[in-house]
């Protein structure tokens, strides 16, 4: 399943292209213009009948021969910013680290762009990956830190492939398809169901599994409020940090690379959180003897 994509200027007024485009979507779920100011779209059609060698880029001529096999017109495309093709395959490498080589991004993973995830992903990856880099470079990673980027990364891109899977196979104009779509339809207007696919696209449901514990262990904490600011203004350093709701916790030997916060905030309701540079949260409690353990275990020995 072969779809074309770019961004081109559209001389047909934006009524006429909403009105257009509404219609052919009844029977063609890969079809769209998105408007993007002072009159270019974004622009999807399926290339079917296109060069089968993906290896030749699509043409403007191509997206006019689509877009008038579809739509009837070609809306009077013209001057392109970029233009590309994808399909509906779907790769992951079964190993992201082989001794000193790393993969992340696309060279770890393919699969169609709906939804828009393949940045957000990528940009995991590299965050996930850097700061573990960094500490072995500087000498105080722990002997297995670097294994956990595959543990950590290797699900969550699992995880994506299958979603944009599904979302490939509910554009599908069969009728088997289109009855799940319909299905889905009805069931995002439940707000349980309708958060939690947010959650999924956007990548906010992400938990690396650390083992058991508080709901916020493995999680992504969010840019809560201080009383000196917000807490990713702290972070920007891409230190761990120690945020301290009891002001009784201490990091003596991992001050070199673990920062203190003795701050309380409305928004959390634990004694304290030992926070990744990634932001993921290490460990939550308020005993110094437990968050030695969890200094040691992501940050190395105290010096």
């Amino acid at each position: 399943m072969e779809t074309l994509l770019g961004e081109m200027a559209i001389a047909e007024s934006p009524e006429v292209v909403a009105a257009v485009g509404a219609e052919v979507r009844k029977t063609q779920s890969r079809f769209g213009t998105m408007p993007l100011g002072e009159g270019y779209y974004r622009v999807i059609v399926p290339a079917d009948g296109v060069a089968e060698d993906r290896a030749i880029p699509p043409t403007l001529d191509d997206f006019k021969r689509q877009l008038h096999a579809y739509a009837g017109t070609d809306f009077g495309v013209h001057s392109p910013r970029w233009l590309s093709r994808f399909g509906d395959a779907t790769r992951q490498a079964e190993r992201y680290r082989v001794g000193n080589v790393f993969l992340a991004g696309d060279a770890a993973h393919i699969h169609p762009p709906t939804g828009g995830q393949g940045l957000n992903l990528g940009i995991q990856d590299a965050v996930n990956l850097g700061w573990k880099l960094a500490a072995a470079v500087a000498g105080w990673a722990p002997d297995d830190l670097l294994d956990t980027y595959q543990a950590e990364r290797h699900p969550v891109a699992a995880a994506v492939l299958d979603n944009t899977r599904a979302q490939m196979h509910l554009m599908s104009t069969d009728p088997g398809p289109q009855a799940v779509r319909r299905l889905l339809a009805e069931l995002v207007d439940i707000d349980e169901v309708n958060r939690r696919l947010i959650e999924k696209i956007t990548a906010l449901d992400i938990r690396y599994d650390l083992g058991e514990g508080h709901d916020l262990l493995g999680k992504r904490l969010r840019d809560v409020t201080l009383k000196t600011g917000r807490l990713y203004e702290r972070m920007r350093g891409g230190r761990g940090l120690l945020l301290d709701q009891t002001g009784g916790l201490q990091v003596a030997g991992w001050e070199d690379r673990v920062d203190h916060v003795a701050e309380v905030t409305e928004e959390l309701d634990v004694p304290a959180l030992l926070l990744r540079p990634d932001g993921h949260v290490a460990w939550v409690g308020g005993d110094q003897r437990e968050l030695q353990v969890h200094l040691t275990r992501w940050f190395g020995a105290a010096t």
